[in-house]
């Protein structure tokens, strides 16, 4: 396994990041703590998780996958200190997409919900501190999770970045919480979070030293104006979806539906089943297939990479889809597979974003 500081001051945590959203709905509980035990073996210390867990969100299942990785540190305590344990708070529910049934619908980043919130992961976690509390989305209105665009909503209440920041900081003081990040932000909530924690005269309010944003061979939104963050202030990339749902294996290529696969049992996930992506996908795994590499662990390898990049989560059904992709790390993709990507890239510029 290779490691990565987790902010310019934090823990070193594997390249690799066991990514859980399928635990407590298509996968059992005994095969999430095989999946664990697995993850250590390979060397993956960094574990993501969030509240609304696991995915699609429903009122009866949310919880249930922290509650699972609770399980299995309540049977082997000692594996707390080698885990370096992620998990998220779901933001308001501004769109029909994203759920409205947690804490009742308590959702807006203030201390009130933010503290309930800690204490019920915490709970189901069966610890009693979070490495990285994450903002699963923003408070606010704003362009992610496919929307390209932005487009402002005019006088719409939202929790300042201060007063949230604020609310993070006695979390971290109280030890409820280590170090803080984002997901699905943008470029312009980036700057104003490391403003905030910059401008603060008593030193109070915490710095973000991560940012779970999608990128993939088919998503390099990240590039554009998140990735100069990541290098220059150590905001670094924590990637999901680096298959693109799976698409970037090629099991659904040509109408493909396999049983059980997330894309064959839930009708939710339409990001990536567009024409453009399918066209790009067929592109990649063809240049993977023609060098002799696996598709989906020449995509990983890809993300891999980056020098932006502090670890790429990677979900799994099975065991041997979890091996295959933590030996992702070990692959080096030749100079004339990446001219083929870059290539296949310019033509064909972030399909899925």
């Amino acid at each position: 396994m290779k490691f990565r500081a987790l902010g310019p001051n934090g823990p070193m945590v594997s390249q690799i990041a066991l990514g859980t959203m399928t635990w407590g709905q298509q996968n059992t509980e005994e095969e999430a703590h095989q999946q664990l035990d697995a993850a250590l073996a390979a060397g993956v210390n960094l574990i993501d998780t969030a509240e609304m867990y696991p995915v699609p969100p429903k009122p009866d299942t949310a919880g249930r996958t922290e509650t699972v990785i609770g399980t299995w540190l309540a049977r082997q305590p000692s594996r707390r200190d080698q885990i370096v344990l992620a998990t998220k708070a779901a933001g308001p529910s501004r769109t029909p997409t994203r759920p409205s049934h947690i804490r009742d619908g308590r959702l807006a980043f203030n201390a009130t919900n933010l503290t309930e919130a800690v204490n019920d992961s915490l709970r189901r976690l069966q610890t009693d501190y979070i490495d990285l509390y994450q903002l699963h989305w923003p408070d606010r209105s704003t362009n992610c999770f496919g929307q390209m665009g932005y487009e402002h909503v005019e006088g719409e209440e939202t929790v300042a970045i201060e007063e949230t920041l604020e609310a993070l900081g006695q979390l971290v003081r109280a030890g409820k919480i280590r170090q803080i990040g984002v997901s699905n932000e943008t470029p312009w909530g980036v700057a104003r979070f490391l403003q905030a924690a910059s401008h603060d005269a008593h030193a109070t309010l915490p710095r973000i030293v991560s940012i779970q944003n999608p990128y993939s061979l088919v998503n390099r939104i990240f590039e554009i104006g998140l990735a100069e963050f990541a290098l220059r202030d150590g905001v670094g990339l924590l990637a999901y979806s680096p298959l693109a749902f799976g698409w970037l294996s090629g099991k659904y290529l040509n109408g493909a539906r396999p049983a059980g696969a997330r894309i064959t049992l839930f009708e939710r996930f339409t990001r990536y089943n567009t024409p453009s992506t399918q066209a790009a996908v067929g592109e990649y795994v063809d240049l993977f297939r023609r060098h002799g590499i696996d598709p989906a662990q020449g995509a990983l390898a890809y993300v891999n990479s980056r020098p932006f990049l502090t670890s790429n989560i990677i979900g799994a059904t099975s065991l041997e889809q979890l091996e295959a992709n933590i030996a992702s790390i070990g692959l080096e993709l030749p100079p004339e597979v990446i001219a083929g990507i870059e290539s296949i890239h310019q033509r064909m510029p972030n399909p899925a974003p």
